[in-house]
């Protein structure tokens, strides 16, 4: 059996650079390309469920022409969950805590069902106070068409519009 989220971490991290071109242009204007360090893969108790999670992929990278850097961390999501967008925001506070720089958070909802727009965000307020409002890049695959990446010369749109576990990138809704 083929370990997709595995293969789907080594072509993230492989093509790191063109996968922040494709998804995150402004994002890739901002570093030194050369500076990106993927950091150990960090594993979070969670004290809740009792399950060990693991983040998929954490890299630090320096700004442009700075010697400040910050964190990159992309989160694949293979199927949708109700409190994602919380976990996401505890995976932040944790990482926030260890490393102490700002963190850039990306998802990539690579599920085909359900088609629904998945949340990109996680909010705790009360009637009179905004406690925390987290926000996270959403990239959700199922949203895309192929189209909009058929005449892009990047390796990561090649792999994801040939992978038979992202039909949606080859086929537009409502078209065959």
């Amino acid at each position: 059996m083929i370990d997709h989220d595995r293969l789907f971490k080594e072509l993230i991290s492989t093509f790191f650079v063109e996968f922040l071109e494709l998804f995150l242009p402004e994002v890739a204007s901002q570093i030194e390309k050369d500076s990106i360090q993927f950091l150990p893969q960090e594993v979070f108790n969670d004290v809740t469920s009792g399950e060990k999670k693991e983040i998929d992929l954490l890299a630090k990278v320096r700004y442009q022409q700075q010697d400040t850097y910050f964190l990159i961390h992309v989160e694949n999501q293979s199927y949708s969950q109700s409190e994602f967008a919380k976990r996401i925001f505890k995976y932040f506070a944790r990482l926030h805590e260890k490393y102490d720089l700002p963190i850039y958070p990306v998802v990539i909802f690579s599920f085909d069902e359900p088609k629904r727009p998945e949340p990109n965000n996680y909010r705790v307020s009360f009637s009179d106070l905004n406690v925390l409002d987290f926000n996270f890049r959403a990239i959700q695959l199922n949203q895309l068409s192929w189209r909009d990446y058929l005449t892009q010369q990047n390796p990561v749109a090649a792999a994801l519009m040939a992978n038979d576990e992202y039909p949606h990138l080859r086929t537009s809704p409502g078209k065959s």
